[in-house]
């Protein structure tokens, strides 16, 4: 009973929480940002300028835009403004765990299936001017499950989370992660692979099946255009169907890695194959293979300061960033957790310290950089007239310790006001207060029973020989003759 309560106390909890959200109109509303200091990233800074958003694009940026008539007025004197942040390696909205670890290849897994609106973390990455994420499979397989990019709309139904027109794309992982050789069920064998050679052998070994499986079906259209009536299909292979769409390039690949020796190894399967790595993510040994990286095009998004926390991050150094980024590389700093996503605008701004970038720079690396790493970079990343109108304003330049976010901006509409959360702070709280009483109240009130239900107080239920109890762990039912069912 008292885990039934508690139940339904943390729905009605998660509900209360969900009193940040506002139903967004079916047409986001004229606003109009005036006086702030406009850190666009790509056409420099404008001070004392004003952006004017029109049907949840910008419609004008410049130091004299004038509001029409019935346009909201932000008045951010004093404040910044810049284009909202990107996290290209996120783990936010997904109902339940990460990883289908049962299997080295689970390709057939998509996270936009199990995306979950009600996640808190959502609201909180937007207090921390997060307004897209690249929504990630585990690193538990080789190959793991399909991506999706999504924009936080908070309030918003699952199906509106997509980001429109993102390219998807899927997961790999190298290294100690889906060898998983540090990682055992009692009981259970090991999982292949569990080593290195093995996650190599793997990756190479599912697009050889691809490729003959894209082979049959491009020998099977041709017959069917050529008019072949008796023409059979291929059976379909669910498993397959997404490396296929990646050696055809309509699916990205983000791959978990560190060290690099498997860098070198997964492009050079690549290239056998014939399909591009969009992006090599954490890439802590990246600066080793700098000039590799850049030859074949492959982005970069990284964490900006962690090292040591593993074997595979021993050699990690924070000059990671800088060294990729001089040398060609388009590079993001990623969060990797829903935490770390409140503040990347501090963790790109370590990057000044470690490796000398300039402001601009470091604004690039949790802005157009991690939007052009998944081809979103015409619609997002950067201040423009005719990108979506995805914005954040901080009372400190974004670059400082002391900046915190007043309001952030999704498609023109502002899904976190700061004022507006601490003036809502007290009701929530009376509210929960009054769930958690009435809790407390209903666990007070005796279990009403009927009278052949009661029992003597030293009286205990008797027990069939055969059972098995609840708590050994075993879920079978044991027959009288010994055998299970």
């Amino acid at each position: 009973m008292k885990f039934r309560h508690a139940i339904v106390a943390v729905a009605l909890l998660l509900a209360a929480a969900s009193g940040h959200a506002t139903p967004a109109p079916d047409a986001p509303p004229v606003i109009l940002i005036q006086n702030a200091t406009i850190l666009t990233v790509t056409k420099g800074t404008i001070e004392r300028g004003s952006i004017l958003i029109k049907d949840g694009k910008i419609a004008e940026v410049g130091p004299s835009v004038k509001a029409p008539q019935g346009a909201t007025v932000i008045d951010a004197a004093g404040q910044f403004v810049m284009p909202g942040i990107i996290d290209c390696h996120s783990h936010i909205a997904i109902e339940g765990g990460v990883n289908e670890a049962s299997v080295s290849v689970s390709s057939i897994a998509n996270t936009l299936e199990v995306l979950d609106s009600d996640d808190i973390d959502i609201y909180r990455d937007l207090a921390g001017g997060v307004t897209a994420a690249n929504i990630l499979h585990g690193s538990a397989n080789a190959i793991g499950g399909q991506t999706v990019v999504i924009k936080l709309r908070w309030g918003q139904p699952a199906a509106k989370l997509p980001f429109e027109g993102a390219l998807p794309g899927i997961k790999f992982a190298l290294g100690e992660n889906p060898k998983r050789s540090n990682f055992s069920i009692p009981g259970q064998p090991k999982r292949y692979p569990a080593t290195r050679m093995g996650v190599e052998e793997t990756i190479r070994g599912a697009f050889s099946e691809a490729r003959d499986y894209k082979n049959s079906w491009d020998a099977y259209n041709k017959k069917v255009a050529a008019g072949d009536k008796s023409a059979l299909p291929p059976r379909r292979d669910l498993r397959l169907e997404p490396l296929v769409e990646v050696l055809e390039g309509k699916r990205y690949v983000h791959a978990h890695c560190y060290r690099e020796d498997e860098i070198l190894m997964l492009l050079r399967v690549a290239k056998e194959f014939g399909f591009k790595v969009r992006t090599l993510q954490h890439v802590l040994e990246g600066y080793k293979v700098a000039d590799e990286l850049a030859a074949d095009g492959v982005g970069a998004s990284t964490f900006s300061d962690w090292w040591a926390y593993k074997v595979e991050a021993y050699e990690a150094i924070p000059y990671n960033t800088a060294i990729m980024t001089r040398r060609g590389v388009v590079v993001s700093i990623n969060s990797d957790d829903a935490e770390e996503a409140t503040h990347l605008n501090q963790e790109a701004a370590k990057m000044i310290r470690y490796g000398g970038l300039t402001r601009e720079e470091a604004l690039k690396l949790v802005t157009i950089n991690p939007a052009i790493q998944l081809g979103i970079d015409k619609r997002v990343g950067s201040i423009e007239v005719g990108k979506d109108a995805d914005l954040v304003i901080y009372n400190h330049d974004p670059l400082s310790a002391y900046a915190v976010v007043q309001k952030t901006l999704v498609d023109g509409r502002v899904l976190f006001d700061r004022d507006k959360d601490i003036a809502g702070r007290a009701a929530l709280d009376q509210e929960k207060k009054d769930l958690l009483a009435k809790e407390k109240k209903a666990e007070k009130k005796p279990d009403e029973k009927k009278p052949d239900d009661a029992k003597k107080p030293d009286e205990k239920p008797k027990r069939p020989a055969n059972a098995v109890s609840r708590d050994s762990g075993l879920d079978e039912i044991v027959m009288p003759d010994g055998g299970a069912q």
